[in-house]
């Protein structure tokens, strides 16, 4: 049975590079996009949300937010502005976000302060339920 060749990288490092892959479900920017071994060859820019890497019966979880993807009958790159796999993330820190970004909100003073802090509220409430259904770390003073 056919598989893909997965990896997914940032300006700073290898997210993730998986072999025998079954499917990879990503957020296009024209919606989700479902990836199966020989899929035609693609090229679509990524939105925020929930990447999924479905192997063997189980499923892996990385936020990305932005990007490119590109897909060939056997492989997947995904060049991402930024990501994390979905352990990674730290709910405590996100929740902080969330609220920072709501308090910048409501203080707004010009347009672009506000479409600022309403993509740091998008990206705050994508990591808290991503992270709060994949059981992420829950406070934790590591930094990333």
């Amino acid at each position: 049975m056919a598989k893909l060749h997965v990896e997914i990288v940032t300006g700073e490092r290898v997210i993730l590079t998986e072999d025998d892959v079954d499917m990879v479900i990503a957020p296009g920017s024209d919606g989700t996009l479902g990836i199966l071994p020989r899929h035609a060859p693609l090229i679509s820019t990524l939105d925020a949300g929930e990447l999924r890497i479905k192997k063997d019966g189980r499923e892996e979880s990385i936020i990305v937010f932005g990007g490119f993807i590109e897909v060939t009958p056997e492989k997947v790159i995904v060049l991402a502005d930024t990501a994390e796999r979905a352990e990674e993330i730290d709910l405590a820190r996100a929740e902080e976000s969330r609220r920072s970004a709501q308090t910048a909100i409501t203080n707004r003073e010009s347009t672009m302060e506000l479409e600022q802090a309403a993509d740091a509220l998008r990206r705050a409430n994508i990591r808290l339920r991503i992270g709060q259904r994949r059981g992420s770390r829950r406070g934790s003073s590591d930094s990333g």
